[in-house]
């Protein structure tokens, strides 16, 4: 957790390509990731929004905010992680992906839990595998 609070860490607990799903033309690549939100801190802490932003090596900037985690608002008691997992369709072979959590604290204080950046890397076509 940035922001001197130290109450919620944000943790990405797997990051894969995922080959031949479904994906708009113009966003050919797709990679899942899995995160854990934790709250180290004494006392419940709600997620109720958050925000990515996904640097394309084309140079293309795409940033994302909406409500809650996957739908959900949830709240996490101390010592306790949300787990979820989604993911982020790119257009390029490489992205960084980073972003941060909105939340509040049971007694009323906001929180802001950074999501640490990852690299999406579309991995090289091996000929004598035959896929990507």
């Amino acid at each position: 957790m940035n922001g001197g609070n130290g109450v919620v860490r944000v943790e990405l607990e797997a990051l894969m390509y995922q080959e031949g799903v479904l994906t708009p033309p113009d966003r050919p690549h797709c990679f899942a990731y899995h995160i854990c939100i934790h709250n180290d801190g004494p006392e419940p802490v709600t997620i109720r929004g958050r925000k990515w932003v996904v640097r394309e090596s084309s140079g293309e900037v795409i940033a994302v905010e909406g409500d809650g985690v996957v739908g959900e608002t949830p709240t996490i008691s101390p010592g306790d992680c949300f787990r979820y997992s989604s993911f982020h369709v790119i257009h390029s072979n490489r992205a960084v992906a980073e972003g941060s959590y909105l939340g509040i604290s049971a007694s009323g204080n906001p929180l802001l839990a950074e999501i640490p950046a990852f690299e999406m890397v579309v991995p090289e076509s091996d000929p004598d595998i035959g896929y990507a």
